[in-house]
């Protein structure tokens, strides 16, 4: 069954962050997810979170300057501290908070002298980073993002995104599948959906090419909630896009799949 979490940092963004788990609530969703809650404490997201009965499916390790263009350190080799101390304090947020997994950013390597040293340097991290959500009991997310919205990010497609997972020999980390980034990429969504069942551990949403509600564009989204009922897939799709104009009058698409609204 199609189940669906309120990406935070997209949406609602009319309102402060802390506000915005109130008007998903309300909207109807079940669980939220965010790219990064370090502004605030552990525990004033946790009350949000309690006080309106949502699931957190997903939060982001800190990813560096974003404004200034950083998007994450795993693959650059001279941020390694900066890696180390981003998953130490991931973890404790994902800990707190209930969430079950990291999304672990590669960064931005266009510029780097040397892909090799690139690649070795992302295994390592990333294994590191595996073994220390491993401890505390987390999986790890690693998605792929398209070139044409982030141009020199070090993994863009889906196979050699799994190439590289499969070379970290670690259990719990599985790829991202955003359909977004995933259409402009590489195509054949359905047929991708199928063949990489069980590679995905978490799956994000947005209409294709403009990134606004799913209920626009070139993609079928009601074929493809059904491609992932049949795999079997239960986790939550997030919605990670930019709504038209205010969430809430967006959301007719989505009103089917929200039981807390229908309730």
């Amino acid at each position: 069954m199609t189940r669906l979490a309120a990406n935070l940092s997209m949406l609602f963004t009319d309102a402060p962050f802390l506000d915005r788990f109130d008007r998903a609530g309300a909207a109807g969703f079940e669980a939220v997810e965010f790219l990064f809650p370090y502004d605030h404490a552990i525990a004033e997201v946790k009350a949000r979170l309690d006080r309106n009965g949502l699931g957190l499916t997903l939060i982001n390790a800190f990813a560096g300057d974003w404004a200034g263009g950083e998007r994450g350190f795993a693959a650059r080799p001279s941020k390694t501290s900066e890696f180390d101390a981003s998953i130490t304090q991931a973890i404790d947020y994902a800990t707190g908070l209930g969430c079950p997994r990291i999304h672990v950013m590669s960064g931005i390597t266009k510029d780097e002298p040397d892909m090799a040293a690139c690649e070795a340097i992302w295994i390592e991290n990333m294994r590191k980073a595996a073994d220390q959500a491993a401890n505390a009991g987390l999986d790890i997310s690693i998605e792929p993002l398209n070139s044409r919205d982030m141009p020199g990010y070090f993994i863009a497609h889906q196979d050699p995104t799994l190439e590289l997972i499969g070379k970290l020999e670690r259990k719990n980390v599985f790829l991202q599948f955003d359909v977004y980034h995933a259409q402009i990429m590489d195509g054949d969504i359905i047929r991708r959906i199928e063949r990489l069942k069980g590679a995905y551990g978490h799956v994000q949403i947005a209409g294709v090419p403009d990134r606004h509600e799913p209920d626009e564009g070139e993609l079928n989204y009601a074929a493809i909630f059904e491609a992932f009922d049949r795999t079997g897939f239960s986790g939550y799709l997030g919605c990670e896009y930019n709504p038209r104009g205010r969430t809430e009058d967006g959301l007719g698409w989505a009103a089917p799949y929200l039981p807390k609204k229908a309730a």
